[in-house]
């Protein structure tokens, strides 16, 4: 039987940019397909955005997100940054791709590096479809489903998931009943996925 892994995140989120690479690798190798749902911070479930966040944990955030993305072999672009719009419509392009049975892992990645590591406007829909083409999809034909009705239920449907999971943050991996919040939990994630479930 095939090993799935929920995987809760957002485009948007710093931390899920950091630790995609480490989930990828483990589900290949324990041969687990990755199941996505994409959304935003569940602030119902106690999520709390960064803006929102006391300056003394903000500051904390900021290095330890460059201390794990020096870990994690990662470029992250956090000081200078220009004006960007909203990266959130970035999840429409992925649900997309998902739906379409095409590389939405490639995708993420790319669009994760290019708003984490270059500060490109992945708000924008020719930036996002143009980062599609680069990775081998047709970004305009993709770009275009975004608007689509199954794209949308899927993007409201998985923040229902979320919210009803107790997911609040991301990256979140639920596992055979077991969520893990954070990239940070991947080795708890590999142990489960192992057999030795907590």
């Amino acid at each position: 039987m095939t090993k799935t892994i929920d995987y809760f995140f957002s485009i948007g989120s710093p931390w899920s940019h950091i630790g995609f690479d480490g989930l990828v690798d483990l589900a290949t190798r324990h041969g687990a397909e990755i199941r996505p749902y994409l959304t935003t911070v569940v602030e119902e479930n106690g999520g709390i955005f960064s803006r929102n966040r006391p300056d003394a944990r903000r500051a904390y955030g900021a290095r330890d997100l460059k201390r794990w993305a020096g870990v994690r072999g990662k470029s992250l672009l956090l000081e200078n940054r220009p004006a960007l719009g909203d990266p959130t419509p970035a999840s429409l392009i992925v649900i997309a791709a998902f739906l379409d049975e095409k590389d939405w892992t490639g995708l993420t990645s790319a669009l994760q590096h290019a708003f984490w590591a270059e500060a490109k406007d992945i708000g924008n829909p020719n930036v996002r479809g143009a980062i599609a083409h680069e990775t081998g999809l047709d970004g305009a034909a993709l770009v275009r489903r975004e608007t689509d009705d199954d794209v949308k239920a899927k993007w409201g449907k998985d923040r229902e998931h979320a919210l009803a999971s107790g997911v609040f943050g991301f990256p979140t991996y639920r596992y055979d009943g077991e969520l893990y919040w954070g990239q940070d939990n991947l080795p708890f994630l590999e142990r489960h996925l192992a057999g030795d479930r907590p």
